[in-house]
């Protein structure tokens, strides 16, 4: 994205006196010419969320990429493995803690199992149940996978202070919890 900076007219200049200029407001700066009875200032806020989480999606996805792994495969993966040992769930405690249907659920563990790094077993308490288990292959795989995730996102958030930090959280959550109603 081409960026470049211009005064908003804060006394102080500094970098809470500037704002960036991108291709969104350009965008919107369009948008005004041919219909400027829109309320194009939010058009440009939701725009710019939409193109962040692509972005941070792309950047999720190739870190999932250099193991093999989807970003879907590997949320399966990371619920296993943060259930603790011995690392099993059954499909429809997977699919909850992921919020997906069962169907979708199942070709992503067929895939899993295809590449080892799954097995399902016997429900120990209900023989008549299959358990989905992380393979002890799998697991090593998982937590350098989770260690460079993390520092992936760390390197993703590093433009912003800790504090815009705690506030994209505060307002992330706000906006959220409206959109779930």
């Amino acid at each position: 994205m081409v960026r470049r900076s211009e005064s908003d007219g804060n006394v102080g200049g500094g970098a809470a006196g500037r704002r960036t200029t991108d291709d969104i407001d350009r965008l919107v700066a369009q948008w005004g010419g041919e219909r400027p009875d829109l309320d194009l200032t939010t058009m440009g806020r939701v725009a710019r969320l939409m193109h962040l989480g692509r972005r941070l999606g792309e950047e999720v996805a190739a870190t999932g990429g250099r193991y093999g792994i989807s970003v879907p495969e590997g949320d399966i993966l990371f619920t296993l493995r943060r259930s603790g040992a011995p690392y099993r769930l059954s499909p429809s405690q997977i699919s909850a803690a992921l919020l997906v249907p069962s169907g979708t659920l199942t070709s992503r563990l067929d895939r899993l199992e295809a590449k080892g790094a799954i097995r399902r077993v016997a429900n120990p308490g209900d023989r008549r149940s299959m358990e989905v288990q992380l393979t002890d292959e799998a697991l090593g795989m998982v937590d350098k996978a989770v260690t460079e995730h993390v520092a992936n996102e760390q390197r993703l958030l590093a433009a912003l202070s800790e504090r815009d930090r705690e506030q994209l959280d505060r307002l992330a959550r706000k906006l959220l919890a409206a959109l779930d109603g």
